[in-house]
């Protein structure tokens, strides 16, 4: 590559510095770090959003997915590209540790020195919510000649970038506190009340968890995950086997439980999912909080060959901010495309903090929380769900600011997929026609939660959270019975269920909102067919099946 000095602005790389954040001073200089270098699709036919809408329309039986081998073939990196990431690398100081050709991305290591100069940033140390990141403000600049072959920088700036959904139940005193004890469910009771089907345990099938590392000012990872104990106890209490479960480290994040509150979300996963589909093997993929660590897990997921998941369950993320990073948003929602035209299912909890979708720190309006919010993600919102003597009682989880409220509401950054033409998706903050959140629900209420097992004991813990690995194990076992038929996984389904929508395929939820303060009048509300904080109700298991099995 000729070494020429003309520069631009990597588009959609601009970065702002938080609310609140106070600088520290220019971050070490020495500090060996590790980045993400995202490139163009290489050959002529890089993945479309209308052409994988359109896989999605079909049903599952008809679909030609592309093979985890093909895709990196058709789709992958151009090996001409990557040439010039190395000549980029070497006039720079900078060591190219992997190439990745299907995720096209290629890794670098260097200094924070040599990064700062290779990609004309200032990294500075900035103190925020009572940690030190290393962070960045302006745009990457990039050698002109690298235009357009260089669609993504990450792992620059190392601040958290999401946060775990889940929630768990409050303490209540005296007798109230004995009452609402009666109001959780195992998580075989609410399979039983959503009415999956029997049979199937999704044998055959692997369910890719995301889970997000707490990490140090160097960038280590500290803490969040599971302890082996506790599932072998919630499995033998439950009577069910216990599945094949394994670690995967990615960007040097790992299974660390003991240290971190996350762990409650870690543990809610495996054990809501690894219960619906005890039959499937569970791999957790971690990784760090950062914008780079989310999209490598999902990547890595996605283009795991040797385990080849067929449906991926995230229980994290964040409100869309028009300030926030404009190519983390690209890179996410690119893997999460990329999975569907390969036929895996990515599930995605959609928020605990109702529409405001943020908390102490709420700017006063509405957020739909991504990466529920990519149009090609099963967005997961949140119910409470009462059943006494056969009777059911299911409204919008709304518990205030204190027990939290389903996630839901209309997106910002996209527009409103052709699925959701009919769905009467209401207009955006902006005004613009978005993307409604969530797309499906289930019961999510912490006082109507899931009976795990954590730290030695017994809990109740809820969140949309247990949601996402819900559908993530339904979806499990309704590839075990579609590839037993005809050889082929259900993929991306969405277009499928807002098409189906009068087959009796989910049940609708058509009382309360998920206005969490009270402040936005009574944004968003339920009522008939869709809406944005039950999306189109509960799945009716052995419906949704045999929709996706036809």
């Amino acid at each position: 590559m000729a070494s020429s000095t003309k520069r631009v602005a990597l588009v959609n790389s601009a970065r702002q510095l938080p609310k609140g954040a106070k600088l520290v001073g220019a971050a070490d200089p020495k500090q060996e770090i590790e980045i993400s270098v995202r490139l163009r699709a290489g050959s002529a036919q890089p993945a479309d959003d209308e052409q994988v809408m359109a896989l999605g329309a079909q049903p599952p039986r008809e679909r030609q997915y592309l093979s985890r081998a093909e895709f990196a073939a058709h789709r992958g990196a151009d090996p001409a590209d990557v040439a010039r990431i190395d000549d980029f690398a070497h006039l720079h100081d900078l060591n190219v540790k992997s190439v990745h050709l299907a995720s096209r991305t290629v890794k670098l290591t260097g200094t924070v020195k040599a990064m700062s100069a290779a990609f004309g940033v200032k990294l500075i140390k900035v103190k925020h919510d009572g940690a030190t990141y290393r962070m960045r403000k302006g745009s990457v600049q990039i050698p002109a000649e690298l235009e357009g072959i260089v669609v993504g920088v990450h792992g620059l700036d190392n601040r958290p970038v999401a946060q775990p959904h889940f929630r768990r139940r409050m303490a209540k005193k005296g007798a109230t506190a004995r009452a609402a004890q009666g109001g959780s469910f195992s998580v075989e009771q609410i399979a039983q009340i959503y009415n999956f089907p029997g049979g199937e345990t999704g044998a055959g099938q692997c369910i890719a968890i995301i889970e997000l590392n707490d990490i140090d000012s160097k960038g280590h990872p500290t803490g969040a995950g599971y302890k082996t104990s506790d599932l072998k106890t919630f499995f033998k209490k439950a009577g069910i086997p216990m599945p094949q479960i394994a670690p995967a480290s990615v960007d040097g994040g790992a299974n660390k439980p003991g240290h971190s509150e996350a762990d409650g979300e870690v543990v809610l996963d495996i054990e809501v999912a690894g219960a619906i589909a005890p039959g499937a093997r569970i791999v957790v993929y971690f990784a760090p909080n950062t914008t780079n660590g989310f999209i490598d897990a999902v990547k890595a997921a996605v283009h795991d060959t040797a385990r080849k998941p067929s449906v991926i369950s995230i229980s994290w993320g964040g409100p869309e901010d028009p300030a926030g990073s404009q190519q983390f948003v690209d890179g996410l929602n690119e893997a999460i495309r990329d999975a569907a035209s390969m036929g895996v299912t990515v599930c995605v909890a959609s928020g605990d903090n109702g529409s405001a979708d943020m908390g102490e720190d709420w700017d006063g309006r509405p957020h739909a929380d991504f990466p529920a919010s990519s149009p090609f993600a099963l967005g997961c919102g949140g119910t409470n769900l009462k059943a006494s003597n056969g009777a059911l009682t299911e409204v919008v989880w709304n518990g205030g600011p204190q027990d939290g409220a389903g996630g839901g509401g209309v997106s910002v950054v996209f527009p409103r997929p052709a699925y959701q033409a009919n769905a009467h998706v209401p207009k955006s903050p902006s005004h613009s026609v978005g993307r409604g959140v969530p797309d499906v629900a289930g019961d999510a209420d912490p006082a109507t939660g899931y009976q795990i097992f954590l730290n030695g004991v017994g809990t109740t813990i809820g969140g949309t959270s247990a949601v996402a690995p819900l559908m993530a194990g339904l979806i499990a076992r309704i590839n075990e019975a579609t590839t037993k038929k005809f050889g082929k996984t259900v993929g991306f389904i969405n277009p499928l269920i807002y098409a189906s929508h009068a087959q009796g395929v989910f049940r609708d939820i058509t009382v309360g909102n998920n206005d969490i303060t009270g402040d936005l009048h009574g944004m968003y509300k339920a009522g008939p067919g869709w809406d944005a904080c039950s999306g189109l109700g509960v799945p009716n298991g052995a419906a949704l099946q045999n929709l996706l099995v036809a």
